[in-house]
């Protein structure tokens, strides 16, 4: 501590001896300084503030309705290509901002150092947006903020508006191209089908082995039917053989008129038979021409039994059965007789169609899958043909929902303005800087002096110097005109330190309040 202490003591004393050259550099560095600090000029700072609300009530009510993008995304790369070039040099073109336009050789340059100087930087973790620009004239650097808060609201609406009318117009074309794939594949599967129309199957999209089996069954159920109405065909036969048809003469009831006979109900069931067939079927059906080809054979008998009875036909061959049991069974044996000629003539057009089908085996595997790949070919063009439809109306309702009500609302949260004073540092803040500074720098330069060539004044000094015992000294006793030639030269160098500090706080004040 105690080396320390001399060594400090050791370098004022040097400083103090070359006080001179300490004034001198701070005065040549004050000079420099105030030269510097007339050239340049105080900073202001504009800034404003927006807000992007993008939470609208318009936006849930129309979800899964209309395409809506994603706004933020959106304003967060506005936010990012905001200070893009074409922005920056559309503000130099602009003469209401005052910017002055520089050479051809330093317009890139100029460019690239304008976009350095604005920010744009997200406030707080929503869509805050804050635009900031220093400027050496308040009033350009207001009005180039506002010009950026306009560039800011007015691009997302253009931008909205140009990708809304290329997507609208690319969707369009390729509505188009789909429309003309999709009449070329509905054309081909026309034509297909019309080639391979008597191939079963093709028209109603059923594959070979489906519709074969499906056809078997329909034999084997058909036969099944057959085989159970033949057996109680049968059994109403055996039934009938043992009923007597007439009754007891004193069992018959005493009436007027005669009974129907068997053949006229029989007729009557066949007629019954038919009308069920005609809700069902059209004239040309097998069951409906068998039927009336029996009601055909019934009526011809009952008119020969008509002509039998009359006066000059022949006798009667027997009389009508009067037994209701016995006309009831016969009744139910027509109907029987009815149902089995109905199965048989579908077994007979079902077999037909089975042979159809197996006889076009060869042939069937390869125009299924024809027409499987055609299908798929149809079925792919055709959905993504309807998706495009159904994109292009959900695109159309979202231009429709951005004409009517804007889903993103710019709100300017602080208007464009200027701070009062310059920013940080101003010209008064370095005019206080240089000044310490120069003082420090001068009193650097002799610190270094004094390292670089040492004096000797003490034996302290001469030993640490010569590294040698030191013998002895000789003292110097100052007199009272050298006590007081030190005093004037103590009252000298304060004074024009003094003087370099004053003369420094004015010019300060001076560029701080008159100089431009």
């Amino acid at each position: 501590m105690e080396a320390f202490l001399t060594m400090l003591r050791y370098d004022a004393r040097r400083m103090w001896d070359r006080r001179w050259i300490v004034a001198s550099i701070a005065w040549g560095l004050a000079i420099v300084f105030a030269g510097a600090l007339m050239v340049s000029r105080d900073r202001y700072e504009a800034s404003a503030r927006i807000y992007v609300d993008t939470q609208t009530v318009l936006k849930p009510l129309m979800a899964g309705l209309a395409f809506q993008p994603d706004i933020d995304q959106q304003v967060r790369m506005l936010a990012r290509t905001l200070i893009s070039r074409p922005n920056v040099e559309r503000l130099y073109q602009d003469p209401k901002i005052g910017l002055t336009m520089p050479s051809t050789a330093k317009y890139d340059r100029a460019v690239e150092q304008l976009k350095d100087r604005i920010k744009v930087t997200p406030s707080g973790t929503g869509n805050l947006y804050a635009i900031t620009y220093r400027d050496s004239d308040s009033a350009r650097a207001q009005r180039l903020v506002e010009a950026l808060v306009s560039f800011f609201m007015e691009s997302s609406a253009e931008t909205k508006r140009r990708d809304s009318t290329e997507a609208s117009r690319f969707i369009e074309e390729q509505i188009k191209d789909y429309e003309a794939k999709l009449v070329q594949a509905e054309n081909r599967l026309k034509d297909f089908k019309l080639q391979n129309f008597g191939v079963t199957g093709v028209a109603n999209n059923q594959d070979h082995f489906s519709r074969l089996a499906s056809l078997s069954d329909e034999v084997a159920k058909i036969k099944l039917q057959l085989a159970s109405a033949e057996q109680s065909r049968d059994a109403l036969k055996r039934e009938l053989a043992a009923e007597d048809p007439q009754l007891p003469p004193e069992s018959m009831p005493s009436t007027g008129g005669g009974a129907p006979s068997e053949l006229a109900q029989r007729l009557q069931v066949q007629y019954r038979s038919l009308d069920e067939l005609l809700r069902r079927y059209t004239e040309d059906h097998p069951d409906v021409i068998s039927a009336r080809r029996m009601i055909a054979s019934m009526e011809k008998q009952i008119k020969e039994e008509g002509d039998s009875k009359s006066p000059g036909g022949k006798a009667k061959r027997g009389s009508a059965a009067t037994n209701p049991v016995y006309q009831r069974l016969r009744v139910s044996l027509a109907e029987a007789e009815a149902n089995i000629a109905s199965l048989r003539s579908q077994l007979v057009v079902q077999q037909g169609r089975l042979d159809q089908v197996r006889a076009l085996a060869n042939r069937m595997p390869q125009v299924e899958a024809d027409l499987s790949q055609l299908n798929r070919d149809y079925d792919i063009v055709r959905k993504n043909y309807d998706q495009l439809v159904s994109r292009r109306e959900a695109a159309s309702l979202g231009v429709k929902i951005d004409e009517s009500s804007h889903l993103a609302d710019f709100r300017i949260v602080e208007p464009p303005r200027v701070t009062p004073s310059p920013v940080f540092p101003s010209r008064k803040i370095l005019g206080v800087v240089s000044m310490f500074a120069a003082l420090g720098m001068a009193g650097a330069a002799v610190f270094g002096l004094g390292r670089l060539k040492p004096t000797v004044d003490s034996l302290t000094t001469m030993h640490q110097l010569s590294s040698r015992p030191v013998l002895g000294s000789v003292s110097l006793l100052r007199g009272p005109e050298q006590q007081a030639q030190r005093r004037r030269d103590v009252y000298r160098f304060a004074s024009v330190m003094g003087v370099f500090v004053v003369a420094h706080v004015v010019w300060v004040v001076m560029i701080a309040k008159y100089v431009v």
